[in-house]
């Protein structure tokens, strides 16, 4: 089922990550996720390792830096927390340059922006050399529940349908002088949304239909064969491989 665009966080390329299969990478970064929070905090290292892999397979993507910093900007509010911990922290306290912080806030924060931001960068990889569709289609390969990939996969779908619903309806407010300005204006904004949810509403009952008329039995049609070979498995696998490897070597 195609989404029919092209994704902005997707790259196209033809590099060694973008042919393989989609399950095989989201094993590959689940597992890599796995191994980067059961890792100690202790072991800067170790974090220092894993950077060090996601930068192997962004090279072997052909990702640049400069992508992946700017994808990154999901995760400022995650730093913000993470800043305010070692302020509101309890327990021994430390000065940092004139600030009095929190020992134990500090090891906090640290934990989750170097765990955070490992999980980021392999996530960002991900959605990079794999389309939306595709990773649906390798969720349902790895036989994860039908039903919730299906609803993911219409959800895809039909999310730039209701966003261009939703902007003609602006459009159609506006042309008519309507400009959203205080709390006044809420009541409309209110009517708007639920005209919106009634159409999508509609819409989601004449797909169905037409889906049921077109022999729809719960299942979804794979066109494409993705299955994976053991060459192909492993090596997408080796990156949590090697990420356990180097945890192995922290104990």
């Amino acid at each position: 089922m195609g989404a029919g665009h092209q994704h902005r966080l997707y790259r196209p390329g033809d590099s060694v990550v973008h042919r393989l299969p989609p399950q095989c990478k989201l094993l590959a970064v689940l597992a890599f996720a796995l191994v980067v929070v059961a890792t100690p905090r202790e072991r800067f290292w170790a974090f220092a390792a894993y950077a060090v892999l996601l930068g192997a397979v962004a090279v072997a993507a052909r990702v640049p830096v400069t992508y992946l910093l700017r994808r990154m900007a999901i995760e400022v509010p995650f730093v913000l927390f993470a800043f305010l911990i070692p302020v509101i922290g309890l327990g021994e306290r430390t000065t940092v340059l004139g600030l009095s912080l929190s020992v134990p806030g500090l090891w906090a924060a640290w934990n989750i922006l170097a765990k955070a931001t490992l999980g980021v960068i392999a996530s960002i990889l991900l959605a990079a050399t794999t389309e939306p569709r595709v990773i649906l289609i390798g969720a349902q390969r790895l036989r994860l529940p039908s039903l919730l990939v299906q609803i993911a996969m219409f959800m895809l779908r039909y999310m730039d349908v209701i966003m261009d619903e939703m902007r003609r309806m602006r459009v159609a407010r506006e042309s008519r002088g309507f400009e959203a300005r205080n709390f006044r204006h809420v009541p409309v904004i209110a009517r708007s949304a639920g005209a919106l949810f009634i159409r999508s509403y509609e819409r989601g009952e004449r797909v169905h239909l037409a889906m049921l008329s077109r022999g729809y039995t719960g299942q979804m049609p794979i066109i494409h064969d993705l299955s994976a070979s053991v060459r192909q498995w492993g090596t997408a696998l080796a990156l949590p491989a090697v990420a356990l490897a180097v945890m192995g070597l922290t104990w």
